[in-house]
């Protein structure tokens, strides 16, 4: 399922009063997943096989694991009103600690067990999703750079970059070029999950870039992947999963089958967000994209066993699920940009901290969120996970703070254990040898992640969710979500080599790539490899949209108020209708639309948490009557575009009135540009044909 990454935003009275005012017209962020986040930068070697398991240090001490843990994990919980958690840790080839914290069921108060409560995994699942890929790869039956199309039979993907097939590998590295549309495709219930190959059929996305050329997380490149198996193998995906990997790990109590087997669904945790001081049981788990995420269950005891099979050559207890080159496939880089950045494994994404190097994957879900980490050289691993959402939807930062935690415990930096796998030393002591000078104007601008949709209207997260870069005193100063912690404002970063930029007082990069023009292509930030963030011109910067549709609201506010108040008076007094009455309502009226459906999209967007549930599911009718108002309104604009000209060549009313009409008129349209833009409008041609928005 659709991860929540991509941007974890500081809480809502930190925007100030523009941001407030914005969020209540419905031009506000919505979260999802998301965002965003990370650690440290990146290796500049390909990511560490299983050779490298058992690395330079002892494994850490179980009672030091448990002390740890039991001291943060209930404070966590407790700060982040989350009721539940699990967590495990691997190292030096068997288990060293699982644990579990708070409760699975709010109502029956039942205590989490690590061995046997189930969570919802999220987009973990991903990882179960490569290693069956590989598995296939090694049987001969995939080809990693193979145009997918070779494989399927009920359907195509569409030639929309002739020449430039999406491989296999394309899938496994989210760089296949699809739109990111998730909206709608969970089920609250599993019995209607439908089948995962109709569903691709039925629901593929455009192709908005050329495969293989930058990373834009990709839920549909990977289900796609999960169905690859499916066809080659002739087994459903579930079944597949279930007989090739968690049979020969002994993982008994996972699942991707839905519904889920009676024994663990009678252990499964149930999801929650806080709402109105206390705890709304969550939905939207299921759906026809298994190999996602979509119904997949797991406890932290079984995942400790997964990842001791990739920390030691696909085998755990004799039993194998990849040889050891599929396994050091599964953990090696394969796709990134630049080097001296995080790049990604096979789902597995890089990162870095106290010069460690981390292969992670978070996994976002209403109601649930989870961690998986491995430590490669040194064969060390920790997986974490939630059953709540958390207050400002902080779950998905609380199994990060876990992660966090435990590495700096166990391998803070300048540690012993740093040096050998600390990530490129030239970029290391960069920080060290100076700042890089030179012009900075160059890497200023407004940016966009690619991970934004470009055709359907969570394309508004766009518009409070960019990062604006400015120039000051030497330094870049960011603002926008370049990192996962919620609290973190404006940052500030010091060029350390042409390009490159380290943050001032914290550990993150980020780099930008240039065309042979020496113009800024992509920003790269160590916090996400499985995004870029591409520039915008002046008129697609979103501090600009933001005003012009301020600017309109208020307008179009003050003109609805003002209209129906003279109205009322004119009738108390017995007074005749103003002149043009009919031009006059149709303005009225088209006010009202615009006002009305904007806040009805303030509602929708009020409750992070709560859109999180609804964008999956696709259930509010929100969704249908915003985007049907907004398109009205156009109708309406349009008439009163028509007034606007009649009145200048007929005379109607004074100057004022003709000017103060023309004025309502022009911005109707220019809110409903920006409307169609973000695609609020449903279609997104109405007003994005003109390219303002991007």
């Amino acid at each position: 399922m659709s991860e929540r990454r991509a941007g974890a935003n500081r809480p809502l009275a930190e925007r100030g009063w523009v941001r407030l005012v914005m969020v209540l017209a419905a031009i506000g962020l919505f979260l999802y997943g998301l965002t965003p986040d990370r650690a440290h930068a990146a290796t500049t070697t390909a990511g560490s096989g299983s050779s490298a398991a058992g690395g330079s240090t002892a494994p850490p001490d179980p009672g030091s694991v448990k002390r740890l843990f039991d001291e943060i994990v209930p404070k966590l919980l407790a700060e982040h009103k989350i009721p539940g958690a699990a967590v495990s840790v691997v190292a030096g080839g068997q288990q060293v600690f699982a644990g579990g914290y708070g409760v699975s069921d709010v109502p029956d108060r039942k205590p989490v067990d690590p061995a046997r409560t189930a969570f919802f995994m999220g987009s973990d699942a991903k990882v179960f999703t490569a290693v069956a890929v590989l598995q296939q790869v090694r049987a001969g039956k995939l080809d990693l750079h193979a145009d997918v199309n070779t494989y399927l039979t009920a359907f195509k993907i569409r030639d929309s970059y002739p020449g430039h097939p999406v491989t296999v590998e394309n899938l496994l590295t989210h760089t296949g070029g699809f739109d990111d549309t998730f909206m709608g495709l969970a089920e609250a219930e599993p019995r209607n999950s439908g089948g995962l190959g109709s569903a691709l059929a039925a629901h593929q996305p455009d192709r908005v870039r050329a495969p293989g050329v930058t990373a834009a997380y990709d839920n549909y490149g990977v289900a796609l992947a999960g169905y690859l198996v499916e066809v080659v193998s002739g087994q459903p995906f579930d079944q597949y999963v279930a007989q090739h990997v968690l049979q020969p790990l002994g993982m008994d109590h996972t699942t991707f089958t839905q519904p889920h087997p009676a024994p663990i669904d009678a252990d499964l945790a149930h999801g929650y967000r806080p709402e109105g001081g206390g705890q709304t049981e969550t939905k939207g788990l299921y759906g026809p994209l298994t190999p996602t995420g979509a119904a997949a269950v797991t406890t932290a005891g079984d995942m400790g066993r997964l990842m001791l099979a990739q920390l030691h050559g696909g085998t755990f207890d004799g039993r194998s699920i990849l040889d050891r080159e599929g396994d050091a496939l599964l953990l090696a880089r394969h796709f990134g940009p630049d080097q001296r950045m995080p790049g990604m494994a096979y789902l597995l994404e890089q990162r870095n901290r106290n010069g460690q190097q981390l292969l992670v994957k978070d996994g976002d879900v209403p109601g649930f969120h989870s961690n998986l980490a491995l430590l490669p050289a040194q064969g060390v691993g920790l997986y974490v996970t939630v059953n709540g959402d958390g207050e400002g939807a902080t779950g998905g930062w609380v199994t990060q703070q876990v992660l966090n935690d435990f590495v700096d415990r166990f391998y803070p930096a300048g540690g012993a254990s740093a040096g050998g796998a600390r990530a490129g030393a030239g970029v290391a002591g960069a920080g060290a040898a100076g700042v890089v000078g030179g012009d900075l104007s160059k890497f200023t601008g407004d940016f966009r992640s690619t991970r934004v949709s470009q055709s359907n209207l969570t394309k508004a997260a766009a518009l409070m969710g960019s990062v604006h870069i400015a120039a000051r005193d030497g330094r870049l100063v960011v603002s926008g979500p370049v990192t996962r912690d919620p609290s973190v404002g404006d940052t500030q970063w010091e060029q350390v080599q042409p390009g490159l930029f380290q943050q001032v007082g914290g550990s993150g990069r980020i780099a930008f790539e240039l065309d042979g023009d020496g113009d800024v292509t992509s920003m790269l930030t160590d916090s996400d490899p499985t995004i870029a963030y591409e520039p915008l011109a002046w008129y697609q910067a979103p501090e600009l949209h933001q005003r012009i549709a301020l600017g309109s609201l208020v307008v179009l506010v003050l003109t609805v108020l003002g209209w129906g108040l003279a109205a009322v008076v004119r009738a108390a007094r017995g007074k005749g209708r103003a002149g043009q009455p009919a031009a006059r309502l149709l303005g009225w009226l088209t006010g009202a639309v615009l006002v009305v459906a904007t806040a009805g999209f303030a509602l929708l967007t009020s409750d992070s948490n709560a859109l999180n549930q609804t964008l999956f599911l696709g259930d509010s009718p929100l969704l249908k009557v915003v985007p049907a108002m907004y398109l009205g309104a156009v109708v309406l604009t349009l008439l009163m575009v028509i007034c606007a000209v009649v009145a200048w060549r007929r005379g109607w009313w004074g100057v004022f009135g003709r000017l103060h009409y023309t004025g309502v008129t022009v911005a109707a349209l220019l809110f409903l540009v920006l409307a169609g833009g973000y695609d609020l409008i449903g279609t997104g041609q109405v007003a994005g044909s003109l390219d303002l928005i991007g």
